[in-house]
């Protein structure tokens, strides 16, 4: 063994932290000791490690998850820019959840205490006259969960489909046809307008029922609605938003003429928490 190195014990001290936490990181393969003697199964570190050392514990302070500072750590190793592009990322994602658990807690604040009429009053909610669109659409069953993904990855499809059915003609929207939560799979259809029928009824009767995909016509209708931001759009949070407009529409003795939708009009991976992204809607008569 060479004499340069330090014992786990000054090795922990020096890079403030614990031997239990290093003996973790080693068995993780987020920092290995630069030598294990085979009789005593002592590990041995060198001074250089402290920074690797100090890196892993302030990423783990941010709630981290070690896969990912494995991850950083090993982009560090050549390109220092990339990994602090990682962080920069993780990070954002951490922004959104907090926005998120943010907008939960008030609402839940409101629930408990029974104050929910209350919270209602945080919402602006108005009606706006839709057109006729000629819809290409994709219907599916799913749980809560998987419908984030899904919605992000049935639009996608729908609006690369869109260039070849004449370009589209409004903002991407999800109609809920019956309850998504953790026991209802809905089914939900993802929708985008289109500007060409025959293009579209082309495109559909190609898929087959690869996506459950069709094309229809909605008839113009009035959509009462709320506008929301991306940190209220997530579940759920967004049953404030639903809640305020059905009160509304109680309040002002509409009907519901259909079954509620979440009209994305802005481009989601720009937005940030606080930005409006959606509207909450039911079209009513």
């Amino acid at each position: 063994m060479r004499n340069d190195l330090l014992t786990i014990g000054a090795f922990a001290a020096r890079a403030r932290l614990s031997a239990k936490a290093l003996r973790l990181y080693d068995r993780l393969g987020l920092l290995a000791p630069a030598y294990v003697d085979e009789a005593s199964g002592y590990r041995y570190y060198r001074a250089d490690q402290v920074e690797r050392a100090r890196l892993v514990a302030l990423l783990r302070r941010l709630d981290m998850p070690l896969a990912q500072v494995a991850e950083v750590l090993t982009a560090r190793e050549s390109d220092g820019v990339r990994a602090s592009a990682m962080l920069a990322g993780y990070w954002a994602g951490v922004e959104v959840r907090i926005a998120a658990q943010r907008t939960l807690a008030e609402y839940l604040r409101g629930r408990l205490s029974g104050r929910s009429s209350e919270m209602y009053g945080k919402f602006e909610i108005g009606t706006v006259d839709v057109p006729e669109q000629v819809l290409i659409t994709e219907t599916r069953h799913t749980l809560v969960d998987e419908l984030p993904a899904w919605i992000g990855a049935s639009l996608g499809r729908l609006e690369d489909a869109a260039r070849g059915c004449g370009g589209t003609t409004g903002a991407p929207f999800v109609v809920y046809h019956a309850e998504v939560s953790q026991e209802s799979d809905g089914p939900a259809e993802a929708c985008v307008p289109v500007a060409d029928p025959e293009a579209a009824r082309a495109w559909t009767e190609a898929q087959g029922r690869t996506w459950e995909t069709k094309v229809r016509i909605e008839p113009a209708q009035r959509l009462a609605y709320t506008r929301i931001t991306k940190a209220q759009v997530v579940h759920p949070q967004i049953l404030a938003a639903f809640e305020a407009v059905e009160a509304w529409i109680a309040e002002q003795g509409l009907e519901y003429a259909g079954p509620c939708r979440e009209v994305y009009f802005a481009d989601w991976d720009a937005a940030g928490p606080e930005d409006a992204v959606c509207d909450v809607a039911f079209p009513v008569r």
